[in-house]
C-alpha cells in the first residue's frame, strides 16, 4: 500500500494534521481519568463542593475540545482525500485508454469497472478512517498503557497480559481475512459484467425468452458472493469475540485486585477510578482493531486490484521523427511489408492471422479486401491506427513506419468506420463531430463539415426527422436509432474529418438496397481523393474499389480489378457469386 504514496503525496500536510490533531484528541480523553483522581482523592475526600465544581468545569471543558478536534479532523481529510480518489480514478481512466486493444479483449467490463469504483471507493474510507485510527488507536494504546502503568505497575502488567496472544490471532486473522476480501470483490466485478451484459443485451434475453436462464445465472453469481461475504462476516465476528472477551478477563481480574489493594489501604480509591476510567478508555481503541485489521486488508487487495491494471505496460509513445500532416500529397500511399501479426493470447504455437502479408495502396487509390470468414481482413484494417501492433514487418504511411509516429499523429491521419457501429451517450454532433479535427485555436469544429458528413453518409435525412435535429440524444450505445442509422453516423465521423487514409470494415452491411446506392454514390466523392482499405463482403461494395486484394491464409493470394479476379480468380468467384467452377448454387 506504500504504492498510493504518490497520490497521496500532494495532501500529506493536511492528514498528517489531522492524523496529530485526532492524537491530541485522543489523548485527551485520557487526561480525564487523571482528572477524576484528583477530583475523588481531593475534593470529594475534603468535602470541598467548589473543588468539585472546579473539576467538573475542567472535565467540560476537555470533553467540549476533544469534540472539536475530532470535528476539524474530519474536516481536514474530507476534500483532500475526495481529491486523492479523484486522482486514482482520472489515472485509471487515463491508463485504460492507452492500453492496447488486446487488453480490453481479455478483460472484462465489470472487472474495470469494480476498480474504478468500488475498490477507489474502500481506499477513500482507508486514508480518510483506517489510516488515521490506526496511527491514534496505537498512540492512544501506548500512552493509555503507560498511565496505566505509572497509577500501578502490578494492574497494568495484568492488562498488558493479552497483547502476545492477540497478536497472535490477528496475524492469523489477517491471512484468512484477505483471501475472502479477495474474493468477494472479484467476484463482485464478476457480477457486475453480468448485469451490464444482460442490460445492453436485454433485447436478446427477450427475443428468445432466456430470462429466466439469465436470472439463474445472476442468482448463481450472487449466491457466491453472498456466500463469501458471510465467510467475512463470520471471521470479523470471530476475531472480535476475543478481542472483546479477552481484555474484559483481564480487566475484570484487575478490578477485583485494585479492590483489595484498596480495601488494605495499599492504593487510594481515586487511583482505582483513575486506573479503571482509563483501562475503560482504552476499550474502545483495542475494539476496533478487528474492524481496522477488516479494512486494512480490503484496502490492501483493493491496492493490488488497482495496480494490476495499472501496472500493466502501455505501449511507448514515440515521438514522430518528422514529417506530418502536411507531407506532400501524392506520396507512397499505404504500405504493408511483411507483415505478420499473431494475438498476445494466442496458443503457443498457433499459425498468426497474417503471415508476411505484403500489399500497396496507391495514393488515392481505394483498395477493396476481400477473404471468407477467419482470413484476417478485420484484423489486417486494425493494424493501420494501431488498434494491435504488428508481430513483424512493418506498415507506412506515405513512407512513414506508423511505428514511429504518435499514436496520435497515426489517428490524426487514418479515420475509421467499423461494421458494428458504437455510438455514445451523446447528441448526434458530438458523436459526428468525434471524428474531426479540434482547430488548433480549441475551437468546436464548423457546422459545415457535419453537414457535408451526414450528406454523404445520407445521415441529414433522418437526423432532421430527430426531435432536436442533430442535437438530439441518441442514448446509451445510440440503441434509440436503427442498425443502418447507426451505420451512418458511423460512417459520417470516418469522413467528417476528411482524412488523409480511410479504413472501413464493411461499413455498408446494414443498409438496405437503395440506400446503399445513395451512399456509394456520395462516397465516390470522398474516395476519389482520399487513400482508403475497405472490406467488403458485397459485390455492390467492390464496385467503389479501384483494386481488389483477396486475402486467404495469412496473406494476399490475388490482387487486381473487381474483373480480372471474376475472370482470373475461382476462390473470389465462389466469394462474389456463391458458384464454383462448374457448380451452381442452389
Amino acid at each position: 500500500m506504500l504504492r498510493l504514496w504518490p497520490f497521496v503525496r500532494p495532501v500529506r500536510a493536511r492528514l498528517l494534521g489531522a492524523a496529530s490533531v485526532a492524537v491530541v484528541a485522543s489523548s485527551m480523553g485520557l487526561v480525564m481519568p487523571l482528572v477524576l483522581k484528583w477530583i475523588v482523592d481531593g475534593p470529594v475526600a475534603d468535602r470541598d463542593s467548589a473543588g468539585v465544581w472546579l473539576g467538573a468545569g475542567v472535565l467540560l471543558a476537555v470533553g467540549a475540545g476533544e469534540a472539536v478536534l475530532f470535528g476539524l479532523r474530519r474536516w481536514l481529510v474530507a476534500r483532500p482525500l475526495a481529491g486523492v480518489e479523484a486522482a486514482m480514478r482520472s489515472a485509471l481512466y487515463r491508463h485504460v485508454q492507452r492500453l492496447p486493444v488486446g487488453f480490453h479483449d481479455r478483460w472484462s467490463t465489470g472487472q474495470l469497472l469494480s476498480r474504478g469504483t468500488g475498490d477507489l471507493q474502500l481506499l477513500r474510507m482507508f486514508l480518510a478512517f483506517g489510516l488515521t485510527f490506526l496511527v491514534v488507536n496505537t498512540a492512544t494504546i501506548a500512552i493509555g498503557l503507560g498511565i496505566l502503568l505509572t497509577q500501578d505497575w502490578t494492574l497494568g502488567l495484568i492488562l498488558t497480559a493479552p497483547v502476545l496472544p492477540l497478536i497472535w490471532l490477528c496475524a492469523v486473522f489477517e491471512a484468512r481475512y484477505t483471501r475472502a476480501a479477495r474474493s468477494v470483490q472479484d467476484q463482485t466485478g464478476d457480477l457486475t459484467t453480468v448485469v451490464e451484459e444482460s442490460i445492453l443485451g436485454i433485447r436478446v434475453i427477450k427475443g428468445f425468452g432466456r430470462h429466466r436462464s439469465q436470472a439463474r445465472a445472476f442468482q448463481a453469481l450472487s449466491g457466491r458472493l453472498a456466500a463469501m461475504e458471510i465467510e467475512k462476516a463470520r471471521l470479523l465476528a470471530g476475531i472480535w469475540l476475543v478481542i472483546l472477551a479477552l481484555p474484559e478477563l483481564f480487566l475484570g481480574g484487575a478490578l477485583i485486585l485494585g479492590v483489595i489493594q484498596v480495601a488494605d489501604g495499599a492504593l487510594t480509591a481515586g487511583t482505582l477510578v483513575a486506573f479503571m476510567t482509563t483501562a475503560m478508555a482504552l476499550r474502545w481503541p483495542v475494539e476496533t482493531i478487528g474492524f481496522l485489521l477488516a479494512l486494512c486488508n480490503e484496502a490492501a487487495t483493493a491496492t493490488d486490484r488497482f495496480f494490476e491494471v495499472m501496472d500493466t505496460p502501455a505501449p511507448p509513445e514515440l515521438n514522430a521523427p518528422g514529417g506530418g500532416a502536411d507531407e506532400a500529397e501524392g506520396g507512397e500511399g499505404l504500405r504493408f511489408e511483411n507483415v505478420t501479426f499473431r494475438y498476445p493470447d494466442a496458443p503457443p504455437g498457433s499459425p498468426p492471422v497474417l503471415d508476411g502479408l505484403d500489399l500497396h495502396v496507391r495514393p488515392g487509390e481505394t483498395l477493396a479486401l476481400v477473404g471468407g470468414t477467419g482470413s484476417g481482413k478485420t484484423t489486417l484494417l486494425s493494424l493501420v491506427p494501431r488498434l494491435y501492433e504488428v508481430t513483424g514487418g512493418r506498415i507506412t504511411l506515405d513512407g512513414t513506419d506508423i511505428a514511429g509516429l504518435t499514436r496520435e499523429e497515426v489517428r490524426r491521419r487514418v479515420a475509421v468506420a467499423f461494421e458494428e457501429p458504437t455510438l455514445f451517450s451523446a447528441t448526434v454532433r458530438e458523436n459526428v463531430l468525434m471524428g474531426a479535427d479540434t482547430p488548433p485555436d480549441g475551437a468546436a469544429p464548423d457546422d459545415e463539415s457535419l453537414r457535408r458528413a451526414l450528406r454523404i453518409s445520407q445521415a441529414d435525412g433522418f437526423v432532421g426527422a430527430l426531435p432536436q435535429g442533430a442535437l438530439t440524444q441518441v442514448g446509451e450505445q445510440g440503441l434509440s436509432l436503427s442498425g443502418g442509422q447507426r451505420q451512418r453516423l458511423a460512417l459520417a465521423r470516418a469522413v467528417v474529418g476528411r482524412p488523409r487514409f480511410l479504413v472501413l470494415d464493411d461499413p455498408l452491411s446494414a443498409l438496405d438496397v437503395h440506400t446503399e446506392a445513395r451512399v456509394e454514390a456520395a462516397l465516390r466523392e470522398v474516395l476519389a481523393g482520399t487513400t482508403a482499405l475497405v472490406v467488403a463482403h458485397r459485390p455492390s461494395t467492390v464496385q467503389l474499389a479501384d483494386r481488389v486484394a483477396l486475402l486467404s491464409g495469412g496473406r494476399v493470394a490475388a490482387l487486381g480489378t473487381h474483373a480480372e479476379l471474376l475472370a482470373g480468380s475461382e476462390e473470389y468467384r465462389y466469394l462474389m457469386t456463391g458458384r464454383r467452377e462448374g457448380v451452381s448454387a442452389r
